[in-house]
């Protein structure tokens, strides 16, 4: 039987070679490779001077990889910026053998991934899980990293903020609610994600999961690696400007934590929330969402060149 979610999935390479971007596959490392869509002129062997555009990374979440992630932003934000799109370790076909799982090795892995590929600054725009990840860049990273755009996230997930999220979403692990093992789990995390009601019928959820939640094994430890002590963690000095770019509705990481930690950040970040979404902010108002970012961009460019 046709998978209908499968069938989709090189469509997907049409509006991405309108866009300019093809896939590429890194070895970061022997054991560990990583899947990046990245610009055609990147590729080139003499780049030119037009080719010399701001470099914009796309972080996914853990609901799917890059490109289903960031489709509505990748069309949107090509004809000004170089676009890198990766996919994180057990996402799309990236892949390693060694044992870390923490979002500091998604990181160092992408990061080094990013510099084989001869990226030198970046802007890095994260969504939830990959919020994280690009928090852990810029931490890491500095010298890459010269800004940040995160939406649906937090810089570490630690014991507290993970008991309160699922005390008020009424799940007893991040991984039942994270990885859904059913067509009626996949539901109920679609309607905690999106501020309106999804409807898609039980056969496309069930191939969704099919082709979108592989390495469970792998993504269950991404998961476990995730979830920090209290004690253990502390908000980084960081030097780049950081922009919080929240859905109003967010049931995850609601408003009053992502405002909590724009206080924790201090002056080097800002707020920013759009009406009618969630947490999947991104995709329920697309048009809104790139305009805001597009801004930010724009308005990070010019201060950098002042």
């Amino acid at each position: 039987m046709v998978n209908f979610v499968a069938a989709l999935r090189p469509m997907v390479r049409w509006p991405m070679k309108i866009a300019g971007v093809q896939p590429y596959t890194v070895e970061i490392e022997p054991g560990t490779v990583m899947n990046f869509w990245v610009p055609r002129e990147t590729l080139k062997k003499k780049p030119t001077k037009k080719d010399d555009k701001p470099a914009v990374v796309l972080v996914h979440g853990f609901f799917s990889d890059g490109i289903m992630t960031w489709l509505f932003q990748v069309v949107a934000l090509t004809k000004k910026y170089s676009v890198y799109i990766p996919d994180l370790l057990f996402f799309g076909g990236s892949i390693t053998d060694k044992t870390d799982r923490s979002p500091s090795f998604q990181a160092e892995c992408l990061v080094a991934g990013l510099r084989k590929l001869g990226v030198e600054r970046c802007t890095a725009v994260g969504f939830s899980y990959g919020g994280t990840v690009a928090f852990k860049m810029a931490e890491l990273h500095a010298d890459l990293v010269e800004a940040v755009v995160v939406s649906g996230s937090v810089i570490e997930l630690t014991d507290s903020i993970n008991e309160t999220m699922l005390q008020n979403l009424g799940y007893s692990s991040v991984s039942e609610m994270l990885l859904p093992t059913s067509a009626k789990g996949l539901k109920a995390l679609l309607s905690v994600g999106a501020q309106k009601k999804l409807w898609f019928p039980d056969r496309l959820h069930k191939d969704f999961l099919e082709v979108m939640f592989t390495n469970r094994k792998e993504r269950g430890e991404l998961l476990e690696g995730l979830v920090i002590s209290n004690k253990d963690t502390k908000v980084p000095n960081f030097p780049q400007k950081i922009h919080l770019l929240w859905g109003e509705n967010d049931q995850i990481f609601n408003l009053e934590l992502a405002q909590n930690m724009k206080r924790q950040l201090g002056e080097n970040a800002s707020f920013q929330s759009i009406l009618k979404a969630g947490h999947l902010v991104h995709l329920e108002r697309p048009c809104v969402y790139n305009r805001c970012l597009k801004q930010f961009l724009a308005s990070h460019a010019n201060k950098a060149q002042k």
